[in-house]
């Protein structure tokens, strides 16, 4: 996998991504990840990339003509036009199965704006795809695209340790991960789930099951309508709701 972050800040990004599991990830080749500097592409003898809006108001906004002659550049160097991520809160909420989407990808490039945003015109020219993380504005899209290439990235064969680390977490079958526990047994009175001491290994697995379930029905139950359940757990999920309605009644 390898992204392409187009923005006017690209040492915000490397620094950000060259730590971690996605910085040891990128020194393996695994993934790879490039900052290019739109401001590179200005024909502005003071290197400015923005201007005034058309029909007045605060701020300024990022010129058509850089930000294209910038992808530009990079399809010519790729040899491909890969889709194009524009980080904006008026985007899709970027969530895990548009991570699992992309992951698949072999380019991504992500457009990050500042200021009051792109001129439209550019836009319309290069995005393939809006995307957001949540309802709120941002002062640009660099740390959007790095949230966004750090999910990704985790979906890659090799980025992580231990591949099935990918498939145990948060939102696999659109549940939450069950509690984790590590030494010492008994923290300040509070112990270890006995059954993760048992070694058993089937008891084990369908207690964390059970666990996904009701922390996803506690916590975010709208995940539960797309949820991936069998029978025996779709049973306990039911028992979870009337104890619920029970508790409401009472």
């Amino acid at each position: 996998m390898n992204y392409y972050v187009m923005t006017l800040f690209p040492e915000m990004v490397t620094d950000g991504l060259n730590t971690s599991i996605i910085g040891r990830a990128a020194a393996k080749g695994v993934i790879s990840f490039e900052a290019v500097n739109i401001r590179d592409y200005t024909k502005e003898k003071h290197g400015h990339v923005d201007d005034a809006p058309y029909g007045g108001g605060a701020g300024m906004v990022m010129q058509a003509e850089p930000v294209c002659d910038c992808y530009e550049d990079l399809c010519r160097r790729i040899g491909s036009r890969p889709r194009v991520l524009y980080m904006t809160p008026q985007g899709r909420v970027f969530n895990q199965k548009i991570a699992q989407e992309l992951a698949k990808e072999e380019n991504l490039v992500f457009l990050c704006g500042h200021y009051e945003g792109i001129d439209e015109r550019a836009l319309e020219l290069i995005v393939t795809d809006n995307l957001s993380i949540g309802d709120y504005v941002l002062t640009g899209g660099e740390l959007p695209a790095m949230v966004m290439i750090d999910c990704i990235s985790r979906l890659v064969p090799g980025v992580l340790n231990n591949d099935m680390s990918a498939e145990e977490e948060s939102f696999h079958d659109n549940l939450l991960e069950y509690p984790q526990y590590t030494r010492p047994e008994d923290y300040r009175g509070l112990k270890v789930p006995e059954v993760l001491l048992s070694g058993h290994h089937k008891n084990i697995y369908e207690w964390r099951r059970r666990q996904s379930i009701r922390r996803t029905f506690e916590r975010r139950p709208d995940l539960l309508e797309e949820a991936v359940l069998d029978k025996k757990e779709k049973q306990f999920l039911e028992q979870l709701k009337k104890e619920k309605e029970q508790g409401e009644t009472e």
